[in-house]
């Protein structure tokens, strides 16, 4: 991978440690401690009693988020426990070693585990990467429950939302979104939930660039050839491509990355043809009256 190894003592591990947490309490306070107290307010994220079990890559989305839970515990508003969670699908030296660096440079107490995740789809030539991602959500909830947690937290941002809202109606047909939590349908009991929900994707890599972190790219087993990863990739990826059309319709309007975020929670159902619910296809017509002119 070409990853520099960046082996720190106890001491500068100690001092890595206090500048990240010093700038997530100050300097970075409003941009991410904020929003991430919000979403696990307004979405009833955390709740008196849980086990949560914080799912860590090793980029920077998991890895901040693994931060922002120690900072709200330490402020005991709620009483619940974590277990920080790394499943290992099959990383190279390289990877695992920085992912355990990192973690004890910024006093994450990691659990790790292993899979042969990557193996098991290196033969898999349509959608790979959703096949890995659906294996890697299986073994982390299984796991998680094993710990006797019962949610498991992943670290997808406000951008990685927006996308999901746009590529689902660019690609898919359809107007969905990526939920703040849901009930897992294989795992009685258990629960997704997605803290770094209203989180800025350029406020993440802010904080990293100030502490000087240096994250994986992606988990992904083919992350040198990646195009999600690598914007100048042969091959563009089509949540790369949503990235960069909701940068370009920015320079027209500020407020467009708002507005898509917004236009699922206004949905007006007088004004849509047809939806589903839970599974059940509803058309406008099945209610639709004629006007009575007597």
């Amino acid at each position: 991978m070409g990853y520099v190894k960046y082996k720190l003592d106890d001491e500068e591990n100690a001092e890595k440690q206090k500048m990240a947490e010093d700038s997530i309490r100050k300097k970075f306070h409003k941009q991410l401690f904020t929003p991430f107290a919000k979403a696990c307010k307004t979405y009833r994220l955390i709740e008196e009693g849980d086990h949560i079990a914080v799912c860590i890559s090793g980029g920077k989305d998991s890895m901040l988020m693994a931060k922002l839970f120690q900072e709200i515990k330490r402020h005991k508003q709620c009483n619940f426990d974590l277990t920080f969670l790394v499943m290992d699908p099959g990383y190279n030296a390289d990877n695992r070693e920085l992912i355990e660096a990192n973690a004890k440079a910024l006093g994450i107490p990691i659990n790790i585990f292993e899979s042969n995740i990557f193996d098991a789809v290196d033969t898999i030539e349509k959608s790979p990467c959703y096949i890995c991602a659906r294996m890697r959500r299986g073994y982390l909830y299984s796991k998680a429950k094993e710990l006797g947690c019962n949610k498991i937290a992943l670290g997808h941002h406000y951008d990685d939302v927006i996308e999901t809202i746009l590529m689902g109606m660019l690609h898919g047909a359809q107007i969905q979104t990526m939920m703040p939590k849901l009930h897992s349908t294989n795992f009685e009991g258990m629960e997704l939930i997605r803290p770094l929900y209203l989180v800025r994707e350029k406020d993440i890599c802010a904080w990293r660039d100030y502490n000087d972190l240096h994250f994986l790219q992606c988990a992904c087993h083919f992350t040198e050839t990646c195009s999600t990863c690598h914007e100048d990739g042969t091959t563009s990826s089509k949540r790369l491509e949503t990235k960069k059309l909701i940068a370009a319709l920015k320079k027209e309007n500020p407020y467009i990355e708002a507005n898509i975020f917004k236009s699922v929670e206004n949905v007006n159902l007088s004004t849509i043809i047809a939806y589903k619910k839970d599974g059940v296809k509803h058309h406008f017509l099945d209610e639709y009256k004629k006007p009575n002119n007597n």
